[in-house]
């Protein structure tokens, strides 16, 4: 199977996890262009360059692509660029031209632009540290109560801020059109970082009432996609560890965590099952009670607190009790109960990596390859686990807090290295970087 993959941006959950997913099936052909030529924090994606790499492929089964790479240059220029509609549309007319000629299957995601409920600028233009949350009120107030009080707010850069917005959604509204002629396959428009009301959710709405498929997350869609291109039965039982709670809404997302795992399995193409007995795989959920902890934030929840009995047949585990990394006493409990027995023929994988849609996408799309994987590649499997344990749990979970910037913390990660090791049963030597230097994310190379 010849896939093509092209990702959001350079960072390593967005581009080296789809090329690790992939390699558990040496059968896959997996084509992804040059990291260089994709965008990071302060630089957009070099949209030329991926546009001719593009065009230089030949027999290729599946596309999977993130259409704000080409649109804008990637998923933060999409709300920070001042390109015009026209130019945006020249951009995006030129990359249907050279998909039309490929005779492939296309699997795309285009995103809803955010509005993020703070003051911090990082991903968002230069206004928005001090006018983000006043942008915010506005935004979910005029939804909400059709209260269009903008005070506090200059005119100037609320116009800026709502050109940009109708620049987006006329451009997505020329995606319904292509999926009107059968340009995809499949076409996701993504909500990121969700509230309740909002423009944003608004416009989610708006898009659902002209034909079009919305899904809350944003970084994992693509991986879902992924998933969605290998066509496998797999048959989920999905098993909550707060069985009671499991219609609370996480954090950044507009759906209950049960309706975020039902929408990811369906867009992944599996199945759901109601009989442990008859499914080929467990989805053990690690939900949360009362509200979803945030590691980042310093939002405590309450840790999981008795045994964890894992099941004796394919499972595999979302951690999702936090936003941004592993709940420590969970993974304890697993780490004990899989040191006991050897489970390693039946564990298809573990990820805590960030929101819950983001958690459950990426870990899926590592569980439908490694069911269809018709030339199983063990060492490129434990490879992602080692990389999803010592990022979700080691640094997100434990040692990221004990920093205060991007450095050497090859000294505080050797303890979880062991144990890792160990449970994997897999001699490695990682390596840590700081792709996009902040905390926020590391990059391990093994």
């Amino acid at each position: 199977m010849k896939i093509c993959f092209i990702p959001i941006d350079n960072r390593p959950v967005c581009y080296n996890l789809a090329s690790d997913i992939a390699s558990i099936d040496k059968d896959i052909e997996f084509f992804i262009p040059p990291r260089h030529y994709l965008g990071d924090l302060t630089k957009i994606a070099d949209i030329e360059n991926i546009l001719n790499w593009l065009e230089g492929l030949s027999e290729i089964d599946s596309v999977i692509l993130s259409l704000d790479t080409i649109a804008y240059g990637g998923l933060i220029p999409s709300r920070r660029g001042k390109e015009s509609f026209e130019e945006i549309t020249k951009r995006i007319y030129k990359l249907k031209e050279i998909l039309e000629k490929k005779k492939a299957k296309i699997y795309a995601f285009s995103s809803i632009m955010r509005i993020s409920n703070n003051n911090y600028n990082e991903e968002e233009k230069e206004y928005w540290s001090e006018y983000g949350k006043k942008i915010f009120d506005y935004s979910f107030n005029l939804h909400k109560y059709g209260n269009n009080d903008s005070s506090g707010i200059p005119d100037e850069i609320l116009n800026d801020y709502l050109e940009t917005r109708k620049r987006n959604f006329e451009i997505n509204k020329t995606y319904l059109k292509w999926q009107n002629e059968g340009f995809f396959e499949t076409l996701i428009f993504s909500k990121d970082d969700c509230a309740e009301y909002g423009l944003n959710v608004k416009e989610a709405y708006e898009i659902e009432q002209l034909g079009g498929f919305t899904k809350t997350g944003a970084d994992e869609i693509p991986l879902t996609l992924l998933a969605r291109s290998i066509k496998k039965d797999i048959k989920v039982f999905i098993q909550f560890t707060e069985p009671d709670s499991k219609n609370l809404i996480s954090n950044y997302e507009d759906v209950s965590i049960e309706k975020s795992v039902l929408g990811q399995l369906e867009l992944g193409g599996f199945k759901i099952s109601n009989n442990k007995d008859d499914s080929d795989l467990i989805l053990i959920v690690n939900n949360f009670r009362k509200k979803q902890g945030e590691l980042v934030m310093g939002w405590e929840t309450e840790s999981f607190n008795r045994e964890f009995i894992v099941p004796r047949k394919p499972f595999a585990i979302a951690d999702v009790r936090y936003a941004n990394g592993a709940d420590n006493k969970f993974v304890k409990s697993l780490l004990n109960e899989m040191d006991n027995v050897n489970l390693s023929h039946i564990f298809y994988g573990y990820s805590g990596w960030n929101t819950s849609a983001n958690t459950l996408g990426s870990l899926l799309a590592g569980v439908k390859v490694r069911f269809n994987a018709n030339k199983y590649n063990d060492n490129a499997f434990k490879r992602l686990q080692a990389i999803r344990l010592l990022d979700d749990w080691a640094y997100q979970a434990n040692v990221r807090s004990q920093i205060k910037s991007p450095c050497d913390i090859k000294d505080k990660m050797r303890p979880f290295e062991k144990i890792v090791e160990k449970l994997l049963d897999y001699d490695y030597k990682p390596e840590y970087s700081y792709p996009w230097n902040r905390k926020f994310e590391i990059e391990i190379k093994i």
